[in-house]
């Protein structure tokens, strides 16, 4: 009968080895192991990766093209002209090319006060502009990234959390069985704590979604079509109570922002193009010369000569006076708005280091006391609970209590990591890691 037995399991067997495998195979994808970045790992993809800022990059690639067409010279401009082709015989004779005269004339107009060469300086500068705006938004766009990158990381811990909060919940609910079964406890009082649990189990529902909805906008902004059971993203979730001071964060922006080095880089721009509307107020002569073919002079060895001439315009109304006047204006306009930037960079800064240092406050109260307090109470008051020493409603509150508590502390330090972000991006660069 024993014998009978294990040759009809090594029969079973294989069958359920193939059930088992039989997922894998209808779903390739769930096979997948998911890849997880670090945020330096995610910051490298993402500008790798990220459309707008490819975008971006094609317009730097565009103003150099304008360096090459503000520095080329002006054409030379060639003339073949005739006259005196004869219409009707002469003499009874047909010679229609005997008397016609040919002309062929080479003009070039000569640009004064290094035109040219400030049409290029004025380029370069723009495209130097337009490299510092390309800074100032892959700056915005990192920190729309490590935002979704610290909201994915605190829905991972939220969501542990529940499911922490659940499993131990359970635990309590099984006691609570076996005292109905003894009749230690009521009805109602278990039926109450059975519908307390629907409160955890949401609490789990919902952080998962959380969890999805976060790294699908971390998708997003990676360009990225990867599915979201295969895509995580690790690190750690905590916070550092040693900050520079506000001080050193408002030399580093000074230093570092793009956008306050753009408003400078304008100022310099604005002036470069005063000095060209300028030179572009002076005359430009125009050089020509000319070889000519005329076979109607009685000098048979004057028939081909050559000529030359010199074309000055008279610049009498048009001196170029209202670009000289609108760029000396420009000159000033770029001067208030740096002051503006530089009022702006000290605005941004002090309002994150504030943020950032009421957020440390509250987390290093919840570390040193409420974590704990929140820990002794809702074991205390559980064990009390189960043996009979505490009501239902000291238990509920006891867990509602942690559970706030808990949850608090997560939503703080997702706030402090925000805030860090968002001092970053003040400062113009990765002062907190």
């Amino acid at each position: 009968m024993k014998g009978t037995i294990d040759a009809t399991l090594r029969k079973i067997m294989p069958c359920r080895s193939c059930l088992a495998l039989l997922p894998l195979l209808v779903c390739p994808a769930a096979a997948r192991a998911q890849q997880s970045f670090t945020w330096a790992e995610l910051r490298e993809k993402f500008q790798a990766t990220n459309p707008t800022l490819r975008a971006l990059q094609i317009g730097i690639d565009q103003a150099k093209a304008q360096e090459i067409t503000a520095y080329q010279r002006p054409n030379p401009d060639f003339t073949e002209a005739t006259d005196g082709t004869q219409i009707t015989p002469s003499q009874g004779v047909w010679r229609p090319f005997a008397g016609t005269q040919f002309s062929s004339t080479l003009s070039y107009l000569h640009e004064r006060h290094h035109k040219r060469e400030l049409r290029l300086d004025s380029a370069q500068k723009a495209t130097g502009i337009a490299a510092l705006s390309l800074e100032d938004q892959k700056r915005n766009l990192l920190f729309n990234l490590r935002s979704g990158f610290v909201n994915t990381l605190q829905a991972k811990a939220v969501l542990a959390l529940a499911r922490e909060n659940l499993i131990y919940y359970d635990k309590v609910l099984d006691v609570s069985r076996v005292r109905f079964k003894a009749g230690d406890i009521a009805q109602m009082d278990l039926d109450r704590l059975e519908l307390q649990r629907v409160q955890f189990e949401s609490d789990v529902e919902t952080s998962t979604v959380s969890l999805r909805t976060a790294k699908i906008q971390l998708l997003q902004l990676l360009n990225d079509r990867t599915p979201v059971e295969q895509f995580d993203v690790t690190g750690p979730f905590d916070f550092t109570e040693q900050i520079l001071p506000n001080e050193e964060f408002r030399q580093v922006a000074l230093g570092s922002r793009p956008d306050l080095k753009s408003a400078i880089q304008a100022i310099d721009k604005a002036k470069t193009d005063h000095d060209l509307a300028n030179a572009n107020g002076s005359t430009d002569p125009t050089f020509s010369a000319w070889w000519t073919h005329n076979p109607s002079f009685n000098n048979p060895f004057d028939n081909n000569t050559l000529g030359a001439s010199v074309s000055i315009p008279l610049r009498i109304f048009d001196r170029n006076k209202g670009e000289k006047l609108r760029t000396e204006l420009e000159i000033s306009r770029s001067e208030r708005l740096r002051e503006a930037n530089y009022a702006q960079v000290f605005s941004d800064v002090d309002s994150a280091y504030a943020t950032l240092m009421s957020n440390l406050t509250l987390l290093r109260s919840y570390k040193a006391q409420h974590l704990q307090r929140a820990v002794r109470v809702r074991d205390t008051v559980s064990f009390s609970y189960q043996h009979g020493g505490a009501s239902l409603l000291d238990f509920e509150n006891a867990q509602n209590d942690y559970r706030s508590i808990q949850r608090n502390y997560l939503s703080l330090i997702g706030s402090y990591l925000t805030a860090a972000a968002q001092l970053n991006l003040a400062a113009g660069s990765e002062v907190i890691k």
